[in-house]
């Protein structure tokens, strides 16, 4: 150690390979940003483009209230009103809406302009507004008016904070057909087509699947097992056919595919 040169230790993770340079080099360190050009994953939450998720509400007891009396307000009041208690606020309403207050449908009657503290008081505790006047400025302001008070709008001149979807119902069958609000009338159109596809059958299909569950449980142990038998009943063509006779008959088929698999 006396042949006068400098022994000093090398900079801790110098040339290294695989780890990474020195944290003194000036280099910025910035952690790559979360789902950052990862495929297979959604894009950033940030990015301001709409989310829309598809979700069943309970609607029982969530009031809903529509701003115009005209045929739009008509539509949405007579989908709501099937789910929710529904009140309608115009200066004039269809005979179809007139018929619909008959049977329960909470008319209010304005007899004029709307000041933003009026239609505050209107959407007090709803849960949904929707301004479908056709006055565009009103409507805007009903928006407003109705975000400050923390309710969802459903709007027809854009996209707001939901979509309504076309619905196919069959008993505890529920459908929901949407294109994001870019063309209703090809929701529309794809609900009449798959109208024809999901018949009658299905509602009791849905039925029999409801009420066999329970034999399942108690009679097979296996969840696997539980969910073939489901499934090779959903497939049994002899249990479709069925159907459309005698749903006791149906049922009847249905419970030896349990028998078969518990054996």
């Amino acid at each position: 150690m006396n042949d006068n040169t400098s022994r000093t230790p090398p900079l801790l993770n110098e040339n290294i390979p695989g780890l990474p340079p020195l944290l003194n080099d000036d280099m910025p360190r910035l952690p790559p940003l979360l789902n950052d050009n990862m495929p297979g994953l959604p894009p950033m939450l940030n990015d301001n483009s709409p989310r829309l998720l598809p979700l069943l509400i309970d609607m029982n007891d969530r009031k809903v209230v529509i701003f115009g009396g005209g045929q739009v307000g008509e539509r949405k009041a007579a989908l709501f009103s099937r789910y929710a208690p529904t009140t309608v606020i115009s200066r004039s309403f269809t005979p179809a809406l007139q018929e619909l207050g008959r049977q329960g449908v909470c008319l209010v009657n304005t007899g004029g302009e709307l000041s933003d503290d009026e239609i505050a008081l209107y959407v007090r505790d709803a849960f949904l507004v929707i301004p479908t006047t056709s006055d565009l400025e009103l409507n805007r302001r009903i928006r407003d008016v109705a975000h400050n008070n923390d309710c969802l709008v459903n709007s027809v001149n854009g996209l707001e904070d939901l979509v309504v979807p076309s619905i196919i119902e069959r008993g505890d069958i529920i459908l929901a057909i949407s294109t994001g609000g870019a063309s209703p009338a090809l929701s529309r159109y794809m609900r009449q087509k798959i109208e024809q596809a999901i018949g009658p059958q299905f509602e009791d299909m849905a039925r029999l699947l409801g009420e066999i569950r329970p034999v399942l449980k108690k009679e097979v142990g296996s969840q696997a097992n539980r969910s073939s038998i489901l499934w090779a009943i959903l497939e049994d063509k002899d249990i479709w056919k069925a159907l459309a006779e005698s749903y006791e008959l149906a049922f009847d088929i249905a419970l030896k595919h349990i028998t078969n698999g518990v054996k």
